[in-house]
C-alpha cells in the first residue's frame, strides 16, 4: 500500500491571502506585538524590519547630472519580508503603515507604498501616526488616518542622499591619501573635529600656579563655640585677591594671625529653583550618561524598548514611555491632568502649582510631538520593578522622575552670605544655604547639571559653602582656629564625553535627536577616537583625518555651514525650500573643492618601519604598519606571508605559567584595554598597563612602549 504523500506546509512568506481585512505595518516585531493586541481580530500587524529600500552600497547610486535623482533598491537582508508584505498586501482591503513619527518613520511608509503600487496602482495605503503605545492612542490614531507627507519624505530623503554624496565623494579621497576602510561624514567630521580641537587645547594648556586663604572660625563663647566654619579671603583692599606664590600667602597668613575677625553684613534672601523642562531626546542622552552612566548609544537602546512596549504581567505588552526621538518639551493636557492628580494625593495640593508649568521649546522643535515622558504616571518604577531589567528600570525611573518634577512648583532655599573682615585690609566671606521647601526636588533630587569647567579659577576662589552654620550676629568678633592656605593650579578644559558632546552640538546647530548617538558610535567605530575613562579621545588617525578635510574642505567642516545645513532640511520639512534646489547650492562649492582635492591632496600613508621582532611563520622581519585600528605588526613578506600580530608593551603576563605579553586591544564601544597575546587559551586582561619604575603613573594609551620594539 502507498503512503500518502505529505502536505508540505507553504512558508509564511509564500502566504497568498491576508488573513484579516486589515494589514497593519510597523517597524518591528516587539511594537507589533505590542499593538496587536490593541486592535483585535479584523487587524494584523507585521514588521518592516527597519527601512525595506535604500541607496545601494556598491556604488553611490545618485545621478548627479539628473537633479540627484536616487536609485532605490530593496535592501538585501529585507527582501523575504518585502516577498511577504506584498503577499499580504495582495490580500487585505486596507494597509495601513505605523512607521515612527518622524522622517524616517515617513520614509518607510513611502517606500513600503512605493512597493505595494508597483503590484497593485490602486492600493491605498493609509500613513498612522501616533507618540505612544498604548491602547487609547492607537485607537485613536487609527480613527484619523492621514496620507503620507511628503515633505517629511523630501527631508529624509535630502539628507540621505547628502550625507551619501559626501561620504562616496569623500572616503575614496581617504583610502587614497590616508588608509583603506575610513569614512567621512558631513555631521560626524564635525563632531570628531570639536574632539580633535578640545584635545589640542589640553595640549597647549599651561597651568598657572594660585593660592587661596581659608580661615578656620568659630563665635568667640557660647554653645556655639564649638561650630568651626570655613570662610574665605575674597578682598585685598577692595581687590580681588591674586595669590601667585606660596611666600606671598605665608605672608598674609602670618598678618592675618594677628588680626581680629568681625562679621561686618549677613544677607539671607528666599531663591526659588524652578524645575526644568521633561526630557528631549538631547537632554535625556546627557542626564543618563551624568546621573547614570549610560552611554548615548545605550540610553537610546534602552528607550527604544521603552516605548515599543514591555511585557507587565497579566496587564500584557504596554509602552512606558512616549516616542523617544523629540526635540520638543510639549506635553499633552490629559498627560499634565494624571500627574495633578498624583501629586495632589502623593505630595500635597502644595506641591502643584496653580497653572500647569508650560515649557519653550527650542528654535526649530517639531511642536506637534511630545517630550519624553511616562505613558502613565500611575505606572510608578516600583509598580514596574519586578518587569524590568536594572538598566531598564534606572532609565525608565529618570523619565519618570523627570516628568514627574516637571509638573510641580520650585524648590524655595534660603541663601546666607556672611562678610567678615579681618583687620581693614582683607575680606572674607562664607556662603551657607538651606531648603526651605522641597518643591520638585520631592521627586526628582537635585539637580546635578553636567557643566564643562573652564581653566579659570572661579569655582576653587568662591567662597565655600557651609551645610550648618552658627548661630550668628553682625558686628560679632569671631575666634581664629587656624588659617589654611592651598595651593592650586588652572586646569585645562574637559575633554568631550557623550554629555558634554551631545549638548554643544545641539547649541550649535549641528544633527538631530536621531543623530546624536549614531554621530558618536560612528566615530568611535571608525578608530577616530575612543574612549579612556568617560572621555573621548582622539587617535593619531582622528586628527589626520580631520587635518586632511579641513586643508581641503573648510567649508563643510564649519560649525556655521553644517548647521545652516540643518535649518535648510527643516526648511524642506516644512514645505518653504524644494529639495533639489537646497542639493544643488550645497554640491556646487562642494564638488569645486572635490576636483581640486583629487589632484592637491597629498599622501600622508606613514611608511612601514623595521622593527627587530621576526615572523612567527617564515622567519623574515616584522614592520610596524598602520591600519584603521592603530599600529600593528605585519610581516615584511607580504603578500606571500599575511602574519600579523599586536604591537608588544613590554609588559608579560602576571598569570603564573603564562609566558604571554599584554597587548592593546578594543571591546565593546570601543574601549581599549589590554589583554593576554596567548589568548583564548589565558584571559588575562588590564585596563591600564602597570606602572614602570619611576613613572607616575601607566602608560594609559600603550604607544610609549610599543612604537619603539
Amino acid at each position: 500500500m502507498t503512503k500518502p504523500k505529505k502536505v508540505r506546509k507553504a512558508p509564511k512568506t509564500q502566504a497568498r491571502d491576508c488573513p484579516a481585512k486589515n494589514l497593519v505595518i510597523v517597524e518591528s516585531p516587539a511594537k507589533a506585538k505590542t499593538i496587536n493586541k490593541f486592535l483585535g481580530k479584523d487587524f494584523l500587524v507585521e514588521a518592516s524590519m527597519g527601512h525595506v529600500r535604500d541607496l545601494p552600497k556598491s556604488r553611490m547610486g545618485v545621478d548627479l547630472e539628473h537633479d540627484f535623482a536616487p536609485e532605490y533598491i530593496i535592501i538585501r537582508k529585507a527582501s523575504k519580508n518585502v516577498k511577504h508584505l506584498k503577499k499580504m498586501a495582495e490580500g487585505a482591503s486596507a494597509v495601513y503603515v505605523a512607521s515612527d513619527p518622524d522622517r524616517e518613520g515617513e520614509a518607510i511608509s513611502w517606500h513600503l507604498a512605493h512597493i505595494f503600487h508597483e503590484a497593485d496602482s490602486e492600493k491605498k495605503v493609509h500613513r498612522v501616526e501616533f507618540h505612544e503605545i498604548t491602547k487609547d492612542a492607537v485607537l485613536k490614531a487609527f480613527q484619523h488616518p492621514r496620507a503620507i507627507d511628503v515633505h517629511l519624505v523630501d527631508a529624509q530623503q535630502a539628507r540621505r542622499i547628502l550625507d551619501r554624496v559626501v561620504g562616496y565623494q569623500l572616503s575614496p579621497l581617504l583610502w587614497k591619501n590616508v588608509g583603506r576602510g575610513l569614512s567621512a561624514g558631513r555631521v560626524q567630521s564635525v563632531a570628531l573635529r570639536f574632539v580633535v580641537d578640545r584635545e589640542r587645547e589640553i595640549r597647549k594648556f599651561v597651568p598657572l600656579e594660585y593660592w587661596t586663604l581659608d580661615a578656620r572660625l568659630s563665635v568667640a563663647e557660647g554653645p556655639e563655640a564649638e561650630k568651626i566654619f570655613l570662610s574665605r579671603l575674597v578682598r585685598i583692599n577692595k581687590e580681588k585677591p591674586e595669590l601667585k606664590s606660596g611666600e606671598e600667602t605665608e605672608r598674609i597668613k602670618q598678618e592675618l594671625g594677628q588680626l581680629p575677625f568681625r562679621i561686618t553684613a549677613i544677607e539671607k534672601t528666599e531663591k526659588r529653583r524652578r524645575p526644568q523642562a521633561p526630557y528631549t531626546t538631547s537632554k535625556l542622552q546627557q542626564e543618563a550618561y551624568s546621573r547614570i552612566g549610560f552611554s548615548a548609544a545605550n540610553t537610546m537602546r534602552i528607550a527604544q524598548r521603552l516605548y515599543e512596549g514591555v511585557e507587565l504581567g497579566e496587564e500584557g505588552s504596554v509602552g512606558l514611555i512616549t516616542y523617544m526621538r523629540t526635540d520638543s518639551v510639549n506635553i499633552a493636557t490629559s498627560a499634565q491632568k494624571e500627574a495633578a492628580e498624583y501629586i495632589r494625593g502623593q505630595f500635597g495640593k502644595e506641591y502643584f502649582p496653580e497653572e500647569p508649568p508650560v515649557y519653550k521649546s527650542r528654535k526649530g522643535a517639531q511642536e506637534a510631538h511630545e517630550a519624553i515622558r511616562p505613558t502613565s504616571v500611575l505606572r510608578t518604577p516600583d509598580s514596574v520593578r519586578n518587569f524590568l531589567e536594572p538598566d531598564v528600570l534606572k532609565l525608565y525611573e529618570l523619565i519618570w522622575r523627570k516628568f514627574l518634577a516637571s509638573q510641580m512648583v520650585p524648590a524655595i532655599d534660603e541663601h546666607i552670605v556672611i562678610s567678615i573682615q579681618a583687620g581693614e585690609p582683607y575680606g572674607f566671606r562664607t556662603t551657607g544655604k538651606r531648603n526651605i521647601f522641597p518643591g520638585f526636588t520631592a521627586a526628582f533630587g537635585e539637580i546635578r547639571t553636567e557643566v564643562d569647567k573652564d581653566n579659570s579659577k572661579e569655582s576653587e576662589e568662591e567662597a565655600p559653602e557651609v551645610e550648618e552654620l552658627p548661630d550668628l550676629k553682625e558686628g560679632q568678633i569671631l575666634k581664629l582656629h587656624e588659617i589654611v592656605g592651598e595651593q592650586h593650579f588652572t586646569k585645562p578644559p574637559p575633554r568631550f564625553n557623550d554629555a558634554s558632546l551631545i549638548r554643544t552640538l545641539e547649541e550649535q546647530g549641528i544633527g538631530r535627536p536621531s543623530t546624536y548617538a549614531p554621530t558618536i558610535s560612528t566615530i568611535l567605530d571608525r578608530n577616530y577616537a575612543e574612549r579612556k575613562g568617560g572621555a573621548l579621545m582622539p587617535t593619531e588617525l582622528g586628527e589626520t583625518v580631520i587635518d586632511i578635510l579641513v586643508q581641503h574642505f573648510p567649508k563643510i567642516l564649519e560649525t556655521e555651514f553644517t548647521a545652516l545645513m540643518e535649518e535648510e532640511l527643516d526648511e524642506i520639512e516644512e514645505g518653504k525650500l524644494p529639495w533639489v534646489k537646497v542639493l544643488k547650492d550645497f554640491y556646487g562649492p562642494f564638488g569645486e573643492l572635490l576636483e581640486k582635492a583629487k589632484t592637491e591632496m597629498k599622501s600622508v600613508k606613514p611608511e612601514p618601519i623595521p622593527t627587530e621582532y621576526k615572523c612567527d611563520l617564515c622567519g623574515k622581519q616584522l614592520m610596524i604598519k598602520f591600519g584603521r585600528f592603530g599600529k600593528f605588526l605585519a610581516c615584511s613578506g607580504f603578500p606571500d606571508c599575511k602574519y600579523t600580530r599586536s604591537l608588544p608593551t613590554g609588559f608579560f603576563c602576571p598569570e603564573p605559567g603564562c609566558g604571554g605579553e599584554l597587548v592593546k586591544r578594543r571591546g565593546k564601544g570601543r574601549r581599549s584595554f589590554y589583554g593576554c597575546s596567548n589568548y583564548p587559551k589565558c584571559t588575562h586582561v588590564e585596563n591600564a598597563l602597570p606602572k614602570k619604575e619611576g613613572e607616575a603613573g601607566a602608560s594609559g594609551d600603550g604607544n610609549s612602549a610599543s612604537d619603539a620594539p
